[in-house]
């Protein structure tokens, strides 16, 4: 009898060789499964409601892997390569994930007749590769032209990314609006400049672009609706003060042994405040915005010097106001010089929906644009932000790298051919692995058609004819279940989508593929497992 040797904390679950990694595989196929439908222009929408019973109605891939809270340690990888995706390029969530499963779900059955998988990774390693390359290749440069055909260039690229999103019946509407606010940032093109505040009520075609700064009316005192509602050619003094008498809890102890000793200290306070406001009202400003609150004096004062004031303004807004506006955040009111000002052309209060809204228009230096977005249903309302997010990501990447491919499958099912001719001039083991991967990357096409409830496999067969004759941009058409010639259709998508999309996928199927073992530690404070601390009697590995 040999004794057991006990090596790691009891109740450490560990699970190990092939029969984990078919179970991390199967783990992914099934959050593919969560996403799957939502791919395309005929894609299903999902509902979740988290813990605290919030529902959010999505489209977007990203957001809904993230809202899944899913625990399993080799599919959240999945999650990761999602949210990667949305960061850099900003659309293709859903593929991403749709690749990276598929991948893994054709080269499982040589997983389980034990090919190596480091094998395997190499050869995903060389179609990753080659689909890289033939990308490059292919993509359709936009040489600069003039604007016009930039702009509707961009239109067509933020309409693609629309097309699979709730907004979609208005999407030429929205791209118009996308293209206008990302064309009037900067260089850099930084995405919180596009401030995009959102207000129940009305039609989605109320939505407005304001070029220029925008925010909801904060929290007011007495004597506010006094102060004008607008202004032309206006100073604009951004400060970071506190107007308002402070109501004293320090522990300072003071005697006074008169009445007017104590209204000394009174007036000093007053005094403090009068001070400040004078100086602001001195420095010429005509519209004060503060980051911490301006009391009722201060209110009352500034309005009957035609001041219009706002305080508590959330600082992404007076930051965004600083960019349009010019002018700097003042920490105190002793020093407002005329350059510290910002300006602008035309303030005013309007009235959207039930919210008031404080607008500044005809900014000198406006290098940003505020999205007013109205609709009916605040899901609705958050939905088409998380779209109109996805299409202004898609219009930034297309500026800065701007070489196109078409959408709708057809590069897909052209990098699937590639890699069927290539897996055909080689020897060995990766010959049956490229083909498997090839194979795999035909899952988008199929997709699409099967969320349209087309018959896919019959579509599929045209588009590998199409495909095999040299017609290199045929994809899926939608609207006419057919196949059709995706880059004469304008269902444009930038080529860095196609490209990040598959070397996160690919690298995502490495790394699940290279895993062999999982150890999984106790949770600190829960009693050990029965059972041999295996719990439940499972065999070593063996899924649930």
């Amino acid at each position: 009898m040999q004794p057991q040797i006990v090596l790691l904390k009891e109740g450490t679950d560990s699970s190990q060789g092939k029969p984990q990694l078919v179970s991390n595989i199967n783990a992914c196929q099934s959050i593919v499964d969560a996403v799957r439908t939502t791919l395309g222009p005929r894609g299903m929408d999902k509902l979740i409601v988290d813990a605290r019973g919030k529902a959010t109605i999505s489209n977007d891939g990203a957001t809904i892997m993230k809202l899944l809270e899913i625990i399993h340690p080799a599919a959240k990888t999945l999650v990761d390569i999602a949210k990667s995706q949305d960061a850099e390029v900003g659309d293709g969530t859903t593929s991403v994930v749709l690749l990276a499963g598929e991948f893994l779900k054709q080269v499982k059955p040589f997983v389980e007749e034990g090919v190596h998988p480091r094998v395997i990774i190499k050869a995903i390693r060389k179609a990753l590769q080659l689909c890289m390359e033939k990308i490059n290749e292919m993509a359709v440069q936009i040489v600069e032209q003039s604007k016009d055909q930039q702009r509707a260039l961009l239109e067509k690229c933020a309409a693609t990314a629309m097309s699979s999103k709730l907004i979609h019946q208005q999407k030429d509407f929205f791209s118009r609006i996308v293209v206008d606010a990302v064309l009037s940032l900067d260089e850099l093109l930084p995405l919180n400049m596009i401030g995009i505040k959102k207000v129940t009520g009305g039609s989605l075609e109320e939505s407005q672009l304001v070029s220029g700064v925008a925010f909801k009316k904060t929290f007011s005192y007495a004597g506010f609706e006094m102060a004008p509602k607008s202004y032309d050619n206006c100073k604009i003094a951004l400060l970071n003060i506190e107007l308002e008498l402070k109501a004293e809890r320090d522990n300072a102890e003071i005697r006074v042994d008169n009445v007017k000793e104590y209204q000394k200290v009174v007036d000093a306070e007053w005094q403090i405040l009068y001070n400040k406001l004078a100086k602001i009202h001195e420095s010429g400003a005509n519209v004060v915005l503060s980051k911490l609150p301006i009391g009722d004096v201060a209110t009352q004062y500034f309005a009957d010097r035609d001041i219009f004031c706002a305080g508590r303004v959330p600082e992404e807004d007076l930051k965004r106001t600083m960019k349009a506006c010019g002018g700097a955040v003042m920490t105190t009111a002793n020093d407002i010089k005329p350059n510290v000002l910002g300006l602008c052309e035309h303030f005013e209060e309007r009235q959207v929906g039930g919210e008031r809204f404080n607008l500044f228009q005809g900014c000198p230096n406006a290098k940003t644009s505020t999205l007013i977005l109205r609709g009916g249903a605040e899901q609705f309302l958050e939905e088409t932000e998380r779209s109109l997010h996805d299409a202004i990501m898609i219009v930034r990447r297309t500026i800065k790298h701007d070489s196109v491919v078409a959408g709708g499958g057809a590069i897909e099912m052209e990098l699937s051919k590639l890699l069927r001719d290539y897996s055909r001039t080689i020897a060995g083991k990766e010959q049956l692995l490229i083909a498997a991967i090839a194979k795999g990357l035909e899952i988008i096409p199929r997709q699409l058609c099967d969320n349209a409830g087309f018959d896919a496999t019959n579509i599929l067969n045209k588009l590998r004819q199409k495909h095999a004759q040299g017609g290199q941009w045929f994809g899926v058409d939608i609207n006419k279940e057919d196949i059709s010639d995706n880059y004469e259709q304008c269902v444009w998508e930038p080529s860095i989508i196609k490209i990040n999309a598959l070397t996160a996928a690919a690298e995502a199927a490495c790394m699940i593929l290279s895993v062999d073992e999982t150890i999984k530690s106790p949770k600190a404070g829960e009693p050990p497992m029965a059972g041999g601390g295996m719990g439940m009697g499972r065999g070593m590995g063996r899924p649930m």
